[in-house]
C-alpha cells in the first residue's frame, strides 16, 4: 500500500488498515462507499509495481 496522503486519515485506522464502516451513523452509506472506492483506486494507481525475485542457479 502506498503512504498516507493529507486527509487520508479518515479512511484509515492508526495501524494503516482501512475503515469499512461509516465514520458517523448519520453519514450517508452510499456517499461513504463511493468515497472509499475512490480512495482505494488512488492506492492502486500510486502503488509501485513489485519486482519478482529470480533465483540464480549456481
Amino acid at each position: 500500500m502506498s503512504g498516507l496522503r493529507a486527509n487520508d486519515e479518515r479512511f484509515h485506522y492508526s495501524d494503516g488498515s482501512h475503515k469499512w464502516i461509516l465514520p458517523d451513523p448519520d453519514y450517508d452509506q452510499a456517499t461513504w462507499d463511493e468515497q472509499l472506492r475512490q480512495h482505494l483506486e488512488q492506492h492502486q494507481r500510486h502503488e509501485r509495481p513489485r519486482r519478482r525475485l529470480q533465483r540464480r542457479s549456481i
